[in-house]
């Protein structure tokens, strides 16, 4: 779902894009900024990422999971989690004015649309109902631990939490009738 989810966003990013400024290629991509070893993470310049930096449970929304009169599932609970997202532009030097200008169209998107369904987002994944985007801002101190964190050099970026994505096992994992009582047709003869 988390792959779908970021998918998802790129992909409406990258019409807007394509849209609003008659371009051809794809500037935003599903990325890392670095890849474990320490090495760049992106193939080439001037392209948007989305790269996932935290998951957190959302304590207040809860899911009481449909209970049907005659399956018994062992089915865990649904669980409500947030996404932190940053969005990075990674710009050549010669370019942070583009950078500035594509992390500016960035937000207006977000902020033109900051809820994803089915009914104005057909690309949407089927186990996806709803996303909500939120801006998230953090103090100097954070930023710079979560930069560190990520082992990259500060590059234009904004965040971002992502909330109503739900981990629902309903699926049944287990079919187990419920018995309601022996009678002489189920005996064996």
């Amino acid at each position: 779902m988390i792959y779908e989810c970021l998918t998802c966003l790129a992909e409406e990013m990258n019409i807007f894009f394509r849209s609003r400024l008659k371009i051809n290629e794809d500037k935003v991509m599903v990325s890392a900024i670095v890849n474990q070893d320490g090495s760049i993470a992106i193939q080439g310049e001037n392209k948007i990422l989305i790269t996932l930096i935290n998951i957190v449970r959302d304590v207040n929304m809860k899911r009481e999971t449909p209970t049907g009169a005659a399956i018994t599932g062992n089915a865990g609970r649904p669980i409500c989690i947030q996404l932190y997202l940053m969005v990075s532009c990674y710009f050549s030097a010669s370019n942070y004015g583009e950078a500035l200008r594509f992390l500016s169209f960035v937000i207006g998107f977000l902020q033109e649309k900051n809820v994803f369904d089915h009914t104005n987002t057909p690309r949407l994944d089927d186990s996806i109902d709803k996303l909500v985007f939120e801006l998230e801002s953090f103090e100097p101190e954070r930023l710079s631990n979560i930069w560190s964190t990520l082992g990259a050099k500060y590059m234009p970026s904004v965040f971002y939490k992502v909330r109503m994505i739900i981990y629902d096992s309903n699926k049944v994992q287990e079919y187990r009738p419920v018995v309601s009582g022996i009678t002489a047709d189920n005996l064996l003869k």
